[in-house]
């Protein structure tokens, strides 16, 4: 047997790895395998999975059949897949056909469907359309009857209303009378603001009638009621106009109770005031009935009680117009909440009415006022109508007292005008034109009495363990605090407190025109306006002082020039201290006419010279210059009576100091003078001097003027440090004023020193033995 096993070629062995690779995809091969295989157990493998082991190829020849059978069978095998895809796909090709036949079909019926809808929609369209357009067309019917039902509905009122108001059984305090009235206040308006419907004046005319019959219906039923309560009052009592205790009673409660019958009423017709000028007329109607009716009851018995309050205190002023204004306070303020008890808006009416009646007191009161002549019931009467009525009454409630308010202010200014009267002639008569008594004018014996008085009355209080009332126990005040020193009826401000008073310091020690005049500017302070007072106060002040010098001349003239100066003094810090407290200007300014440029311009155009100028045409005219340059000035100038009485009491220290050096150093002063003199005349060019050889400068002569000065300052000094405390009885102002006389004194010696060190020897100054400064201090201290 030949061996026909031939190698294969590498073409030949391309397929067999192929199929290798075909097999090892579709054999599985286990993980665990870790040996390489070789190409034969890979071929064997491939083999068996194609169920050819058994054949083994060992020849080209085999080779290719066993190909072509495999590809024969791989042919068939893939061929197969295809034919069955096919063969699916012819079937779904067929099913698709008859779906399209169907769909094809179904379009066919679809487009005649379409046209079909499109004919319906088209016509459904232009029916709904003109549905639509009816209904639109009925709405607007609708509406349109609508609007003419209710424009109409305005005027088929107007037959129900006037159905209404000629109904005998209709009353103004019904149910239905109150609707109507609205109805028929629509139908008005509506009818006013449409002017161009058909039958508009005459509607409106019909619906005027049915408004002032309405209108006519409720005035009457007001009017009624007010007059028959009115009525029923005077009837019930034909005493109830008198001044009796329960006539004012009866008057509001009657009147309070049926209040509630028209004020639903009332307010209907206030509610509708500002729309129609109807309802303002019928509202002003019904206030001037209830004013007319409220004046019908209340006047007589005002006047009834005004006259007998005049008869009770005829002789009281005072209580008069306390009792009088709280009465009339009493009455505007009951007669507004008895007003607010039918009415719900204010009526300037009503406070025309309250003036009214409270003239009727005010008649009663002005005749009384104008024979008052006491400034001290004067001002009280100020007080109690502007502090107690004014300021408290009136500004607490203002809205209720108005009329009141305009009644009292022209009474207070009644009172002030009279006051001021008053006070202008109290000034002249009892300040200007005053006349002092002895006893006025009894200084020091009237200080030096009530000293001694004082002092007594302090030793009995330093014995008894009751407390007595002395002169130092007055107490000093300004305006504004309240307290006052009151002697009898009077009463004076002090505003400087201090501890010790001298009986000088006492109002009653004070000189009658300056507690006066003081009392005077107390009552007139809170009285009268700033301006009239400050006029006032200058003309009293100023008629004060002149009174106050005049009395201190007399003083003079009677005791000594200290007891007349210290008395000035005195007044006039009494004076300044007690117009301090004034807080006021005391300025008041005059205006005069200056007649000077005139008169020289009227001497001059009738000076012969200027004759002939008189009718010159130039600017040279004697005529002209006079009514260019001859106007007369108007000049302004103050009156301030506070620097007055500085000026004054300036004035009075001065002459004091001066009067006083004059007492203590007047010798020392004259022979000073001399001494000055003589040197100046020898300085001017005048022979020289020697003060030795003159006869009045001898030392044993200047030994008896200063022997003489030292003891007049011995014996004069107490006597006037006494007079300084009896008058003052204050360390610091006896300080002040007498430090300067101490000073002159003391000057006086220092020049006496200068002169006896120039001009004298040392046996001639032992001769004239000058006492030394410091026993010329020494002794001003010592006696101080």
């Amino acid at each position: 047997m030949v061996n026909l096993e031939v190698p294969l070629l590498s073409f030949q062995q391309l397929p067999i790895e192929d199929l290798c690779s075909l097999a090892s995809r579709s054999i599985t091969v286990p993980l665990t395998a870790a040996v390489p295989e070789s190409t034969e157990d890979i071929l064997l493998k491939g083999f068996i999975a194609l169920d050819m082991e058994n054949d083994k190829i060992e020849t080209a020849q085999q080779f290719y059949t066993w190909f072509s059978r495999i590809q024969a069978q791989m042919d068939q095998d893939e061929g197969t897949k295809y034919r069955e895809m096919r063969d699916y796909l012819y079937g779904f090709q067929e099913q698709c056909d008859a779906i399209l036949n169907d769909v094809n079909t179904a379009l066919l019926h679809l487009e005649s469907l379409q046209k079909q809808y499109l004919f319906v929609s088209t016509k459904t369209g232009t029916l709904h359309e003109a549905c639509e357009q009816l209904l639109r067309e009925q709405s607007e019917l609708v509406d349109l009857a609508e609007s003419i039902q209710q424009k109409l509905s305005y005027f088929n009122e107007l037959e129900n209303i006037n159905a209404k108001l000629n109904s005998p059984t209709l009353s103004v305090n019904s149910e239905g009378f109150i609707p109507t009235l609205a109805k028929l206040d629509d139908c008005i308006t509506y009818v006013s603001s449409n002017p161009g419907f058909r039958d508009y004046p005459v509607y409106l005319a019909k619906f005027k009638q049915c408004l002032s019959k309405a209108m006519h219906l409720m005035k009457i039923y007001t009017v009624n009621t007010l007059q028959n309560l009115s009525t029923q009052l005077t009837k019930r009592d034909p005493s109830v106009t008198s001044n009796t205790d329960n006539a004012f009673t009866l008057f509001y409660v009657k009147f309070r109770a049926a209040a509630p019958k028209v004020r639903s009423l009332i307010e209907q017709i206030e509610q509708r005031t500002e729309k129609s000028s109807e309802y303002q007329q019928l509202l002003s109607e019904i206030h001037q009935c209830y004013l007319d009716q409220r004046e019908l009851l209340l006047g007589p018995s005002i006047s009834s009680t005004i006259a007998d309050l005049t008869s009770q205190n005829n002789r009281d002023h005072c209580a008069l117009v306390r009792s009088g204004c709280a009465f009339l306070v009493r009455v505007c303020q009951d007669e507004h909440r008895l007003y607010n008890e039918f009415f719900t808006k204010p009526a300037p009416k009503l406070d025309e009415l309250l003036e009214k009646l409270c003239l009727s007191w005010y008649d009663v009161f002005r005749p009384l006022i104008i024979h008052v002549n006491h400034l001290e019931t004067l001002s009280e009467l100020c007080g109690i109508l502007k502090n107690e009525m004014l300021e408290d009454h009136v500004q607490n409630n203002a809205e209720q007292l108005g009329a009141f308010s305009a009644v009292a202010k022209q009474m207070l200014e009644d009172v002030q005008e009279r006051l001021v009267y008053r006070t202008h002639i109290y000034i002249q008569s009892d300040i200007v034109g005053y006349k002092p008594a002895p006893g006025d004018l009894a200084y020091p014996d009237k200080l030096e009495m009530m000293e001694q008085i004082a002092q007594s009355l302090k030793d009995e209080q330093a014995k008894s363990s009751v407390a007595d009332s002395s002169f130092a126990d007055v107490q000093l005040e300004d305006p504004d605090s309240k307290n006052v020193i009151k002697s009898g009826n009077s009463e004076v401000l002090n505003p400087r407190p201090q501890s010790t008073i001298s009986p000088a310091d006492l109002h009653g020690m004070w000189y009658p025109t300056v507690r006066r005049t003081l009392v005077c500017l107390s009552k007139l302070y809170r009285c009268i306006d700033r301006a009239v007072f400050q006029g006032l106060s200058q003309e009293a002040l100023s008629a004060c002082i002149h009174s106050l010098l005049g009395a201190a001349d007399s003083i003079i003239k009677n005791k000594t020039p200290t007891d007349g100066q210290l008395f000035l003094i005195k007044h006039l810090l009494i004076l300044r201290e007690q117009i301090a407290p004034f807080h006021t200007d005391f300025a008041i300014k005059e205006i005069s006419l200056d007649l000077k440029k005139t008169r020289e311009a009227a001497f001059k155009m009738l000076n012969p010279r200027s004759v002939p100028r008189l009718f010159r045409l130039s600017s040279n005219n004697s005529i002209l210059e006079f009514l260019l340059e001859g106007s007369p000035e108007i000049k302004e100038h103050y009156i301030d009576s506070k620097k007055e009485v500085d000026r004054n009491l300036k004035s009075a220290c001065e002459k004091f100091i001066q009067h006083q050096t004059k007492l203590f150093v007047g010798q020392l002063e004259e022979f000073v003078t001399k001494v000055s003199a003589l040197k100046t005349m020898g300085h001017q060019g005048g022979p020289k001097y020697n003060l030795a050889q003159q006869p009045w400068a001898h030392p044993a002569k200047i030994n008896d003027v200063v022997a003489s000065t030292y003891k007049t300052i011995k014996v004069q000094l107490p006597t006037t440090l006494r007079s300084l405390s009896l008058y003052l009885s204050n360390k610091d102002t006896e300080f002040i004023l007498f430090k300067p006389v101490r000073t002159n004194v003391q000057q006086t010696f220092q020049k006496l020193h200068g002169v006896l060190q120039e001009d004298f020897s040392g046996e001639d100054l032992q001769i004239i033995a000058c006492p030394s400064m410091d026993q010329i201090s020494l002794l001003l201290s010592a006696s101080n």
